[in-house]
This record gives structure tokens, sequence and C-alpha cells, in this order.
């Protein structure tokens, strides 16, 4: 999603620089690029807070918490499927 942001960064700072005055440059940038990429990334990153404050509280995190997933230390953990020996 980066990328798709920062293309679209470009294409409205050339449709600002084309603005007959500065004002317009300036107004066209933040109504066509700053407003709805704040909100775009408001929108993407709500998942994100939510597990943050999940976590904040106490909460568990789901990733951990599923068998055969790696914990925080890097070993696997004691649910997963296998014992190691190839069978």
């Amino acid at each position: 999603m980066w990328i798709v942001a920062i293309a679209w960064i470009y294409v409205v700072v050339l449709m600002a620089a084309t603005e007959p005055t500065v004002v317009g440059g300036i107004m066209t940038f933040v109504f066509y690029c700053a407003v709805p990429l704040s909100i775009l990334f408001y929108l993407t990153g709500a998942k994100r807070r939510r597990q943050r404050r999940q976590m904040a509280k106490g909460g568990q995190n789901h990733r951990r918490d599923k068998p055969g997933n790696k914990d925080a230390a890097g070993d696997v953990t004691e649910a997963s499927h296998g014992d190691g020996d190839g069978d």
C-alpha cells in the first residue's frame, strides 16, 4: 500500500505545481492528498490499534495462541504438531 500512497503523493504534487497560485497549489495538495491519505491510513490502521489496545489491557496475542506458531523467544509452542523426529 505504501507504493500506491507514494505514487499518489507524486501525482498530486505535480497537480499542485501546475496551479496558477501558491494558495491554489497548497489547497490542491491538502484536499487531494493530505486529507484523503490520512483518512485511508486511519481506516486501514484500525486493526493494529485494536490489537495494541488489547495488549495494553493485558489481552492475548492471537498469533501466539495458535498451535505451531513461534512464541516471542522464537521457540515453537508446545501445541505444535510433530516432535521433530521425522514421523
